[in-house]
């Protein structure tokens, strides 16, 4: 009986191990160390070097910060690129016009002369990662409040950085890890002549849109291709018709294999941002003030945004990217208040606390390391509640004012007018020009005309008169009685923002006395003293919470050493790994790790402006016309599930077999798993992949750039 107890215990232990295995967001100098034997029994065929090396090339050098916000992979030895539809979405829009739609029709270069150079992108390659945490915490010293600590951290940081940089033209950043206790020199290098190559129409990139967004089944073809140009010495450069095509150290080959239940699977990327280490106080903020408020101000202000885009062509493709910016959160919001409330995460961490206050109270020396962690951040986000409401609304409500954004630049012009110094007034004028050109082509007065409206009565139902901006008592009272629809359209029609034509007319001839009476300009003025007020408010609280923190996360890895401990995202290069791997997400329910094109067939609803599909897809698979790229039963595949752990930022990372082949892009998560940034659940997380077959069959059969697929090099 005794033997059989013990047994039973290791293979109860053994499968909570499994069942976690796939948790983390792994730094890549420590996956030798901590990871890379379970790896290889998933199913890695590779050695660490083979995945993070500062000598030889390897699979990191494949991997690219697409963007701001995004991953990209390189797959041809001609700097060929891969990333999601919606990273590339911003790109695709600027080059769309109602003559051109290229959003709704796609865009294929069927040569290098025809790809297309977007002046504001930029790719980022990692160089290298080291531990610096000795040399930046030297000179800390016991007593330090938490004002001078920073000093001294941010001090050392800025030297190491600097000296990094030197003779190089790298970019150099000494990031900050396990809430500062911890830190490494990230080198990186970049590349700022990124051109669009190819992407599907939105019909096959954003299939399903909001309704399938954070959902399962899916059957989005959610990528798109560009190439990074260097010059030609294999340097960055600036676009330039003499660059050559960027000769990347690895690219990644192309699995094109059939994919199994329990087949491994790798993930590098730059993940944005986790907060495993939340206490219930910060999960009880984020459940209170943060989610409640971005699902309400922005459910109103997409609503106002669809109904035009709708009804018009040009705001359709004008609104577009700033559509899904604001409702990829939105959506994200609402599931992650359910899914912790659901998972009755606050309770769980609860649990946590208490374990912590009694292993304090086991030893003086915890107590006086430790003691005061809890109490600071429970006090700072206590305290900080009604100020951090005010700002969330100020926040979220000012995104959906766009005019506002046109008074940036306006301060410059107004010192250079009151100085009457001519060189600066020119300067001014030509910068604010400079925002003006791309603000205005993509917006729609009549269209923003609605949402201010919207956010302005938003803000003063549901804000506290103390926070509000002056220009509701000493304006809107006084002069329009109360009125925000009159306020509004008076501001429309005399300001001078409301039209590229009406600024630059202006501009022509600029008037200090014009601009300061500018409404306008008047009332984001208000507005943005309003919500810095506010902000420095918030802010009298963060050195307790960023203190808190550092020691909470300190006492947590601490008191359970035999737990291997992985840092929060914080937008640096992450490795994950899991399997391919189904789910139920609900009694009684499963769902299957792949969906294919017939499933594609099942949504379809012609006309809808989510579900509808292009005619020659249609045709394709009426014929059943696959090429290679069809499963062996037969089924064209389009999406599947890995228990990998991911994030925002993790969107187009590449998602590779045992091998290092790429077999798919990440691109989303399933809605049971929301609550994943904060608490992650092994049964319920997955992430969803496209398959890189359905990608090269849109490429190839379905678009003809077969040019493309012929620069990869595929494993059949």
């Amino acid at each position: 009986m005794k033997k059989l107890f013990i047994i039973s215990v290791i293979f109860i232990l053994s499968l909570e191990y499994t069942a976690r295995a796939d948790e983390g967001m792994w730094l890549l100098p420590l996956i030798e160390k901590m990871n890379v034997g379970k790896m290889t029994e998933l199913g890695l065929k590779l050695s660490a070097e083979d995945i993070y090396s500062i000598n030889k090339a390897c699979v990191k050098d494949a991997v690219v910060i697409f963007g701001g916000g995004c991953t990209g992979e390189i797959v041809s030895s001609q700097g060929l690129i891969l990333t999601n539809h919606h990273c590339g979405y911003g790109s695709i829009q600027a080059h769309s016009s109602v003559e051109h739609d290229y959003l709704k029709d796609g865009f294929w270069a069927m040569s290098k002369e025809e790809e297309l150079p977007n002046p504001n992108l930029a790719v980022t390659f990692l160089v290298r990662i080291e531990d610096v945490t000795n040399q930046v915490l030297a000179d800390i010293k016991p007593g330090m409040n938490e004002t001078e600590r920073t000093a001294a951290v941010n001090e050392a940081r800025k030297k190491i950085e600097t000296k990094a940089a030197e003779g190089t033209n790298y970019r150099t950043l000494v990031g900050s890890f396990y809430g500062g206790n911890y830190f490494y020199l990230l080198v990186y290098e970049r590349y700022n002549d990124v051109r669009l190559v190819g992407a599907p129409p939105s019909s096959i990139g954003k299939f399903g849109s909001d309704t399938d967004n954070w959902e399962w089944p899916r059957h989005t073809g959610d990528f798109s291709v560009f190439r990074v140009y260097s010059a030609p010495d294999g340097k960055p450069a600036a676009y330039s018709k003499n660059n050559v095509p960027f000769k990347p150290k690895h690219y990644l080959p192309v699995s094109i294999k059939d994919r199994n239940e329990g087949d491994f699977a790798m993930i590098l990327g730059y993940p944005g941002r986790t907060s495993r280490y939340f206490t219930s106080y910060e999960v009880n903020e984020q459940l209170q003030i943060v989610h409640p408020i971005r699902i309400k101000v922005r459910g109103i202000k997409q609503d106002v945004w669809m109904n035009d885009m709708k009804a018009d062509t040009k705001v359709n493709i004008q609104y577009s990217a700033k559509y899904f910016g604001s409702s990829n959160y939105w959506k994200y919001s609402i599931g992650q208040k359910r899914g912790l409330e659901r998972l009755n995460v606050k309770a769980k961490k609860e649990v946590i606390e208490d374990q912590y206050n009694k292993w304090i109270a086991g030893s003086s020396d915890r107590k006086e390391k430790y003691g005061e962690a809890l109490n600071l951040i429970k006090s700072a986000i206590e305290g900080r509640a009604e100020y951090f409401t005010a700002l969330s609304y100020a926040t979220e409500c000012l995104q959906g004012c766009e005019i506002f954004s046109m008074n940036q630049g306006v301060s410059a012009l107004i010192s250079a007018l009151q100085s009457a110094d001519k060189q600066k007034t020119d300067e001014a004028v030509a910068q604010i020009k400079s925002n003006a050109s791309r603000f205005y082509k993509d917006y729609n007065a009549s269209t923003d005309n609605k949402a201010v409206k919207a956010m302005l009565k938003l803000y003063r139902s549901d804000v506290p008169s103390k926070y509000h901006p002056d220009f509701y008592a000493n304006v809107i009272d006084k002069k329009f009685k109360g009125d925000i629809d009159k306020f509004v359209d008076d501001l429309f029609a005399k300001t001078v923002f409301s039209s590229e034509e009406k600024l630059n007319a202006f501009l022509g001839n600029p008037s200090l006395k014009a601009i300061e009476k500018d409404p306008v300009y008047l009332t984001a003025t208000s507005y943005y003293k309003t919500a810095g007020e506010v902000s420095k408010k918030t802010y009298e609280f963060e050195n307790d919470i960023m203190k808190g923190r550092r020691i909470w996360i300190a006492a947590l890895m601490e008191m359970s050493p035999e737990k291997v401990q992985y840092p929060d995202a914080n937008s640096t290069m992450r490795l994950s790994y899991g399997t391919v791997q189904d789910y139920d997400p609900r009694d009684g329910v499963t769902y299957k790790y792949f969906t294919t094109l017939d499933g594609v067939m099942e949504k379809y609803k012609p006309g809808d402006y989510e579900f509808d599909l292009p005619k020659r897809l249609l045709d394709l698979q009426a014929k059943k016309e696959y090429g290679r790229y069809a499963s062996s039963k037969g089924h064209l595949p389009v999406c599947f599930l890995t228990t990998n752990d991911i994030t925002g930022g993790n969107s187009g990372s590449p998602v590779m077999n045992g091998n290092g082949e790429l077999i798919g892009l990440a691109f989303d998560g399933n809605w049971e798993s929301m609550s994943g940034d904060i608490a992650y659940e092994p049964e319920l997380q997955r992430t969803i992949v496209v398959d890189i077959r359905y990608v090269l069959w849109v490429m190839d059969i379905y678009a003809g750039a077969k040019h493309l697929v012929d620069e990869m090099t595929i494993k059949e």
